[in-house]
């Protein structure tokens, strides 16, 4: 039985492709979204793929995914910085979290050095471009 995976995608990461291309590439978060899918499927992983630019609505995701989801893969983009409401959300989630940054962001400006999210992860992936994302699955196939 394959697991359920949630992939979850915060603030700004819809214009993936489009916005600042020199630090998150030219992949859109559909292309991302398509080559997960395929890799999910050679890794017996169904993946429940979702973006918002609204706090609460990655929140009420987190939530649906307690009841579902044998992990979350979590790129909360500017709200790794600023949002302890979904490190709480991410604390009621008893199966493994792995937070994804495309860009090193240890390398940008020093307020993005730190994550609510990291106090909760099991694992970091950054800097590897959209990448990490596959990365991430490939933890949860083992």
């Amino acid at each position: 039985m394959s697991k359920l995976i949630y992939v979850l995608n915060g603030p700004n990461l819809n214009l993936l492709g489009k916005r600042q291309p020199e630090i998150y590439g030219d992949e859109t978060l559909q292309d991302v979204e398509d080559k997960m899918r395929q890799r999910g499927t050679e890794l017996d992983l169904t993946i429940e793929f979702f973006q918002s630019n609204h706090e609460g609505e990655i929140i009420d995701q987190i939530h649906a995914a307690r009841d579902h989801a044998q992990g979350i893969i979590i790129n909360p983009a500017a709200y790794t910085h600023t949002s302890v409401a979904i490190l709480d959300a991410l604390n009621t989630f008893e199966s493994a979290v792995v937070e994804v940054h495309i860009s090193n962001v240890h390398k940008r400006e020093s307020f993005r050095h730190h994550s609510y999210v990291s106090l909760r992860a099991e694992a970091v992936i950054a800097g590897m471009g959209t990448l990490g994302y596959r990365v991430a699955l490939e933890y949860f196939a083992q």
